[in-house]
C-alpha cells in the first residue's frame, strides 16, 4: 500500500513539472513570436530580474507588509466565518438576517468594494478589509453546509451520554464539519490573495506588491511586471501548501472543489 502511494506522489510530481516545462515553453515560443520585450518578457529575462529583486532588502520588506495584511484579513475572515456560521445554524431568523448582505457581497466586483471601502479605511489598511470581506461569504457557507450535515442519531446519542458541550464538538460537530470547512479555507485562500493584491493595485499602497505592479506598468517594465506577478503566484501557491498541511489535521474527509489528479 505504501509503495502504490509513493508511485502515486512521484507521477504526480512528474506530470506536474512537465506541464509547467510544456507552458514555459509556450511562453518561451509566444516570446519569440512577438519579438518585442516591451509587450512580452522571456522566460529567461524574467527569471533574472526575480533574481535581482530577491536579493534586496525592499524585496523582503514589500512581501511581508503585503503578506501580513492579506493574511491578517484572511485569518479574521476565516475566524467571524466559523462563528458567524454556527450562530446562524442555530438560529433560524440570524439566518435571513445574514444570507442577503452574504449573498450581495459573492455577487458583487470586487472593484466595487475596494473603490467604495476606500472612502473609509486608509489605503495601507485596505488589503486587509477586501481579503476580510471576501473570505467571509466563503467560510460561513462552507461552516453552514457542514453544520446541516450532521447526523441527528450521533447528537441524540451524544445528548443520552450527556457528552459535555466540548466532547459534543469534537467527536459530533467537527467531524461534520471539517470536511466543508477545509474545501471553504483552500478557495477562500485563493480569493482572499487575488483580492488583496487587486486592492493594492487600484490604491496603490507604498511599500505593498501591488504599489510595485502598478509602477512597472507604468514605466512600462515588462520584466517587473511580471517578475512582481510571478512572486504573487509562487506567495499563493505556497501558502496553499502551508495552510493545506494545516488542514489536513482536521478529522474527516476532504470535500474536493476539483477534477481528479
Amino acid at each position: 500500500m505504501k509503495v502504490s502511494i509513493t508511485r502515486a506522489a512521484q507521477n504526480k510530481t512528474v506530470r506536474g513539472v512537465a506541464a509547467a516545462l510544456i507552458w514555459l515553453l509556450v511562453w518561451q515560443i509566444l516570446y519569440w513570436i512577438v519579438g518585442e520585450d516591451l509587450i512580452l518578457s522571456s522566460p529567461w529575462t524574467v527569471l533574472v530580474r526575480l533574481g535581482q529583486l530577491i536579493t534586496t532588502g525592499d524585496f523582503w520588506l514589500t512581501v511581508g507588509r503585503s503578506c501580513l495584511g492579506i493574511l491578517t484579513g484572511y485569518a479574521a475572515g476565516v475566524t467571524c466565518g466559523i462563528l458567524l456560521g454556527v450562530l446562524t445554524r442555530r438560529h433560524g431568523f440570524v439566518y435571513d438576517l445574514v444570507r442577503i448582505p452574504m449573498h450581495i457581497v459573492q455577487a458583487t466586483p470586487v472593484a466595487s468594494f475596494i473603490i467604495l471601502t476606500l472612502l473609509w479605511i486608509k489605503s495601507r489598511h485596505l488589503s486587509i478589509f477586501i481579503s476580510f470581506l471576501m473570505v467571509l461569504p466563503v467560510i460561513w457557507s462552507g461552516v453552514d453546509q457542514g453544520l446541516s450535515q450532521i447526523d441527528q442519531g450521533l447528537a441524540e446519542v451524544a445528548k443520552v451520554y450527556r457528552l459535555s458541550r466540548w466532547q459534543r464538538v469534537r467527536h459530533v460537530d467537527l467531524p461534520a464539519v471539517a470536511p466543508f470547512l477545509k474545501s471553504a479555507c483552500r478557495v477562500a485562500l485563493g480569493f482572499a490573495w487575488k483580492s488583496g493584491i487587486a486592492a493594492e493595485v487600484i490604491v496603490t499602497p507604498i511599500g505593498f506588491i501591488g504599489k510595485k505592479l502598478y509602477d512597472a506598468k507604468v514605466t512600462l517594465v515588462t520584466a517587473d511586471m511580471f517578475a512582481w506577478t510571478a512572486v504573487v503566484i509562487l506567495l499563493s501557491f505556497l501558502f496553499e501548501k502551508l495552510f493545506g498541511l494545516l488542514l489536513d489535521r482536521l478529522p474527516g474527509r476532504e470535500v474536493r472543489t476539483h477534477g481528479p489528479k
